[in-house]
């Protein structure tokens, strides 16, 4: 082959290397997608975070939408299979992705209590005779999710530090209600004697109903686990890692982020980090669970 003919021949197989290439160095993600578990009903979780999703649109260029989860326990599996950006874990469900999705925690709110953390109720009817554990046997108990750690990681360690290993036998009957709002309506509505949820939806859901006060005891509580945070895959572009995240620990600066914020119920937001979910796998250890192998979902 004459040198002519050698340097078209090259030319024609590098000159679309070097035209695609810019192209693809140039693409920009067009959309996020978000989970949200399903804390609270799921209309008005929904609700609760749509000015953030508009928020975060404008702030980092890139169309957020949020996808609801009708349970705690399918959001490992539809992370991956909807390959899903990221999602407002709770303290269980994100220490699970931490572990076995290597997500990256991002940031979490503050609740109006100025804390970032939560701690899980177990509560009765202050009619209801029970004030511990052992006052539980042959009573009805309502918890929310196998993937929750208010909702029920929390409860089988206070129930295995008083020696109740067997909550089939234990409990008359026990069940999962889905969601915290429900978990204390069953309890409020005398669906169940004994529940289980999280401190701040327990609060915000005291604010709409004044019978919760007036009707329900708290009789133990868990220690501090982080609030809800936004986790997002280890693999997302590091300029868009960086805007979701100065966007979120910015709000409480800006006007139209104070308005996300009131929505959101939260003063503002703070870093979070692996480290941060410690005390969750410490509640998972107590409550005699393996997460290696700990069957998370409700079957």
């Amino acid at each position: 082959m004459n040198p002519c003919a050698r340097a078209f021949l090259l030319a024609v197989l590098i000159l679309p290397l070097l035209l695609s290439s810019p192209a693809k160095s140039q693409e920009k993600q067009a959309k996020l997608l978000i989970g949200l578990i399903p804390e609270m009903n799921v209309f008005k979780q929904k609700e609760r975070f749509k000015l953030l999703g508009e928020y975060l649109s404008k702030k980092t260029g890139v169309q957020v939408e949020f996808t609801m989860l009708s349970r705690y326990g399918n959001i490992l599996d539809r992370f991956k299979s909807e390959r899903m950006d990221g999602a407002f874990f709770g303290s269980f469900t994100g220490a699970l992705a931490v572990r076995k999705l290597g997500v990256v925690p991002l940031a979490r709110p503050v609740n109006l209590d100025n804390t970032s953390t939560y701690q899980g109720y177990l509560f009765v009817r202050k009619n209801s005779g029970i004030r511990t554990a052992a006052d539980m046997k042959g009573k009805k108990m309502v918890f929310v999710e196998k993937a929750t750690t208010a909702g029920y990681i929390f409860p089988l360690a206070y129930l295995r530090e008083n020696g109740i290993t067997d909550i089939g036998r234990f409990f008359s009957e026990f069940y999962f209600a889905g969601s915290h709002d429900a978990a204390i309506k069953a309890v409020l509505n005398g669906d169940a004697d004994v529940g289980a949820a999280k401190h701040s939806m327990y609060d915000r859901v005291s604010r709409d109903d004044a019978r919760i006060q007036r009707d329900l005891t708290i009789i133990a509580k868990s220690p501090a686990v982080p609030s809800n945070g936004l986790c997002v895959r280890k693999n997302l572009e590091p300029a868009l890692k960086t805007k979701l995240k100065e966007s979120l620990l910015t709000l409480h600066l800006d006007p139209d982020g104070r308005q996300v914020l009131e929505q959101l119920g939260a003063v503002r937001f703070i870093e979070t980090t692996a480290g941060d979910y410690q005390p969750v796998f410490e509640l998972v250890k107590h409550a005699g669970i393996d997460i290696r192998t700990y069957n998370y979902r409700n079957e």
